[in-house]
């Protein structure tokens, strides 16, 4: 198993991340139906990160990917949320992002685009033949052959 890498985080937002998690909005909520318990092709997400000075929606650590749903809360912020993703760009982090809108009315189209990143940037180990049972691909995604 590859070793985790440290990223700096504000301590102060922890509480904050805790009560984002908890007061979700429908768009995270629903995705992240999707991304807990190692559902998307294996990888372990936490949702509501928080990383250097700032809160991700979603990140996965081994992937160094965050994946953030900009809603109305992003309106008027375009400058603000490019700083903040230059600066967690620096530090090895890599972004996908979603409208709030895709998320609700194409979750298929959302699934399909975070599998093929993972499928493009990362290479999931051999399963061990001991733990092969609990190694499952559970993407909602069906291909045609």
């Amino acid at each position: 198993m590859k070793r985790k890498i440290i990223i700096p985080y504000n301590p102060k937002l922890k509480e904050v991340a805790r009560r984002l998690r908890k007061s979700s909005t429908l768009s995270e909520a629903l995705l992240w139906r999707y991304l807990k318990k190692k559902k998307m092709c294996g990888y372990d997400f936490d949702r509501q990160k928080p990383i250097d000075n700032y809160i991700v929606d979603f990140f996965c650590n081994e992937l160094m990917l965050a994946i953030e749903i900009d809603g109305i809360s992003h309106e008027n912020k375009s400058e603000e949320d490019r700083i903040r993703q230059s600066k967690l760009e620096s530090l090895g982090i890599r972004f996908l992002r979603f409208y709030d809108s895709d998320i609700k009315k194409n979750m298929q189209g959302v699934l399909w685009v975070i599998e093929n990143w993972i499928k493009e940037h990362a290479t999931l180990p051999t399963p061990n033949p001991s733990q092969e049972g609990n190694f499952k691909r559970h993407s909602p995604i069906t291909k045609e052959e």
